[in-house]
């Protein structure tokens, strides 16, 4: 039946083997398959989040040279935006690998494709050099950028999760979840001191191609320690369930049918997929317009200095950062959703005072204000790691936990900066991004509260 808890679901014949290591290679292998996950996941989005800087600062002239200020930088987060739009292949092509395959294969194929599309676009010829053919190779590694981007959130999540002790599982899987706010901070790391060293006209002229080019070193890390991991204990089991010989046909369950899991996926649980993508989708208007479009603008709209818009996204990321272990523990001992309506609510309210910061032009006061939406975003964000996952059956949870977490992304953060540019070229008060967001925060909090406590569903069926 559609929409029945994972455990509930009919076992196959047979008896199972299981599904977690021996409690001595728990201990150590599931530390090291957490920091692999966080490793990878902090590269892919260090490129994703060099690109979406650089479309803030430069892509826009670069690529897309137009006399009106506002038509360029939309141009450019619609290329920011193209991304998100081709991460559902990405969902189908890895969650399909992930699935059926194993979680390690889908995470490593991933990162070379992310790691590929962003030096690619570190070598593009601009606008001025090779005319219209300039965009469309921007635009097409930008659509690869997001395919890869598809497979790896629940990917390495998924590892971390399936390699977890009992009662540890939030905590495990919240470790990955740290890598877009690293991911943001080591861009800023790299994007910040080249400013600095060759001035704006420098880094618009040629210098922004220094953070896409250096991902190669970063990705060729990165490749070494997924490879280094072994695969998901809980998929090798169920992978064993599926292929051992049997005297008879095995008996039907939720997960069998479709050789694509999305397709069972979407017959089995629609309704667990669309409340999980609400339950996410305010979380990603928050991050998104908070490091990517404020940042570009509170400078162009605002005439806030660009190091103080990225001093004050990086302190409140730091501060995300520091609480997401501690909030993870927190929900295996509570449940996850007493957490994460906490943060929702905490991200309604706060929404429209965050973004009113702006209007100060104080550094101060917007550091402080983003310090505390970013933490609020934490609450939400660090036990949905566990929380999607748990949504679904294990052989359809790469998918399944991926699709709910990418559409959230597209929806919530992908056209926000689109959104909000076309808002603020109606209204110019700040203040329209904050009501924006604390409606898809709200809409959140309505889906979460529609969606089962997950932190006792069983993780190896």
């Amino acid at each position: 039946m559609p929409d029945l808890p994972s455990k509930t679901a009919p076992m196959a014949a047979g008896p199972r083997p299981a599904a977690s290591p021996p409690p001595s290679t728990a201990k150590t292998e599931a530390p090291r398959v957490a920091v692999a996950s966080l490793v990878g996941t902090t590269i892919e989005y260090y490129d994703f989040a060099v690109y979406g800087t650089a479309s803030a600062l430069v892509l826009g002239p670069a690529f897309f040279p137009s006399g009106n200020a506002t038509v360029s930088s939309l141009a450019a987060f619609l290329t920011f935006a193209a991304a998100f739009l081709s991460r559902p292949l990405g969902v189908v092509l890895f969650g399909t690998i992930g699935d059926r395959l194993g979680r390690r294969r889908a995470l490593v194929a991933s990162l070379l494709l992310m790691g590929v599309a962003t030096v690619g676009v570190g070598l593009l010829p601009t606008y001025e050099t090779a005319g219209l053919l300039a965009p469309v190779l921007l635009v097409t590694l930008r659509l690869l950028q997001g395919i890869s981007m598809g497979g790896e959130w629940g990917g390495a999540v998924l590892l971390a999760a399936e390699h977890a002790p009992p009662g540890r599982r939030a905590l495990y899987a919240s470790i990955p979840q740290a890598g877009p706010s690293l991911g943001f901070l080591l861009s800023t790391a790299v994007i910040l001191p080249t400013l600095n060293i060759v001035g704006r006209d420098g880094f618009v002229e040629w210098a922004w191609r220094i953070p896409f080019l250096l991902s190669t070193v970063l990705v060729v890390i990165g490749l070494w320690v997924r490879t280094t991991v072994s695969e998901s204990p809980v998929f090798s089991a169920t992978a064993d369930r599926t292929t051992r010989p049997r005297s008879k046909a095995p008996e039907p369950t939720p997960e069998s049918g479709s050789r694509f899991p999305l397709v069972t996926l979407l017959k089995r649980y629609p309704r667990r997929l669309l409340l999980g993508t609400g339950a996410a989708i305010g979380g990603s208007a928050v991050y998104y317009l908070t490091i990517v479009y404020s940042i570009s603008y509170g400078p162009k709209e605002l005439g806030i200095p660009q190091n103080t818009m990225l001093t004050a996204a990086s302190i409140g990321a730091a501060a995300g950062i520091a609480i997401t272990l501690p909030v993870a523990r927190l929900s295996d001992r509570i449940g996850r959703r007493p957490v994460m309506l906490t943060g929702a609510v905490g991200c309604v309210v706060w929404a429209v005072p965050m973004y009113a910061s702006l209007s100060s032009r104080n550094g101060l006061v917007i550091t402080g204000a983003y310090t505390v939406g970013l933490m609020f975003l934490a609450l939400m964000f660090s036990p949905v790691a566990a929380f999607l996952p748990e949504l679904f059956p294990a052989r359809l949870r790469y998918t399944g936990a991926s699709a709910a977490f990418i559409l959230a992304n597209t929806l919530g953060g992908g056209f926000a900066p689109l959104v909000a540019t076309w808002l603020n070229s109606h209204w110019e008060s700040p203040l329209v991004l904050g009501f924006y967001t604390g409606t898809l925060c709200l809409l959140s909090l309505l889906c979460l509260l529609a969606l089962p406590e997950t932190r006792d569903e069983k993780f190896d069926i």
